[in-house]
């Protein structure tokens, strides 16, 4: 679900960002309201992006040999709220798309609005809507199956939209190739059939395990310390073991190849011999931790550890400086 660089036009690109910025601001305005109430908000932030990030590091096989992978969007909506759970998420996908070159620089307002914006705000909704029934659970479900549906809806769309609008005087697309009756299948029955119910399990175990060890903190209703937070540091020590697990996985997510990889599929599809010429003339940033491998490091498995590990440093040091704000505008 990460667009790269080059697969969106940069109009395209402007507009999402332009989307994604009045949600991201709204959001960030909530949580300084909140930080200002409540300072023990802070670093259930830094827990949230941790989680969000790690769960994106599980890859799972898609039969037609892709992979895809959770997000948490409306686990950690649930969570912490879908203001707080919005920020986490793109502060994830901010060091994804800067550190480990997990998605584009260009296209990074598109990830955002996908999967910080639209996929924490419309699980919650859904998620808000059963639990004032009393159906808690089903709506952690539905919430989150339709939360990651409707973000993989709105990849498909953006690209699909791509070689209808920015294309040659003869017709050949300039960015992603693939139109809207590849991609929005492509997208949305992967997602159904199988990251959908990936999103499930990981947000209904957790949301089940939360509500039973600390039931006073899943909607910031307590007026203590998050007593429980040790519980949450547990959750994440366990996820970077086992996240060598997202490496069995092989296989590129659909609209994440390389140049190299998109070249082969379009020439064995026999749909072009060459790439568009956005593609091949586009922005090529080199992150310090490509593909989630750290230098010096041989061991595939050791590196894949190191840069959750990194990851999760780098977002408890953060929250440890929101921490320092909350207690200045106390």
């Amino acid at each position: 679900m990460h667009i790269p660089d080059n697969y969106l036009s940069p109009q395209t690109c402007a507009v999402m960002f332009l989307a994604a910025a009045p949600v991201v601001v709204y959001s960030i305005k909530k949580v300084k309201v909140r930080l200002k109430e409540k300072k023990e908000l802070a670093p259930m932030l830094g827990v949230a992006a941790s989680l969000s990030f790690l769960m994106m590091m599980f890859n799972v096989p898609i039969p037609g040999g892709t992979t895809g992978h959770a997000v948490g969007g409306t686990l950690l909506a649930i969570l912490i709220g879908p203001d707080a759970a919005c920020i986490a998420v793109a502060t994830a996908l901010f060091l994804q798309a800067f550190l480990f070159g997990d998605g584009g620089i260009l296209s990074l307002g598109a990830n955002i609005f996908n999967m910080a914006c639209v996929m924490p705000y419309v699980g919650y909704f859904i998620y808000s809507f059963f639990r004032k029934k009393g159906c808690d659970g089903i709506g952690a479900i539905i919430g989150s199956y339709l939360g990651i549906n409707t973000a993989a809806l709105f990849v498909g769309i953006e690209l699909g939209l791509q070689p209808l609008l920015f294309h040659t005087a003869n017709g050949q697309p300039l960015y992603n190739p693939y139109p809207l009756s590849v991609t929005i299948p492509a997208m949305c029955l992967a997602h159904l059939l199988v990251v959908g119910w990936i999103e499930v399990f990981f947000t209904f175990v957790i949301y089940k395990f939360v509500q039973r060890v600390a039931p006073g903190e899943l909607y910031g209703e307590s007026s203590g310390e998050f007593k429980r937070i040790k519980i949450f540091y547990g959750i994440i020590l366990g996820l970077i073991v086992l996240s060598p697990l997202g490496l069995l996985a092989k296989g590129t997510a659909f609209g994440e190849w390389s140049n190299q990889e998109l070249l082969a599929r379009l020439k064995a599809e026999h749909l072009a011999s060459a790439l568009p010429h956005g593609l091949s003339h586009g922005l090529f940033y080199q992150s310090f931790l490509s593909d989630y491998q750290v230098p010096a490091t041989s061991s595939e498995i050791l590196g894949y550890v190191l840069s959750a590990l990194i990851a999760v440093l780098v977002f408890l040091l953060l929250s440890k400086v929101l921490i320092s704000y909350a207690k200045e505008k106390k």
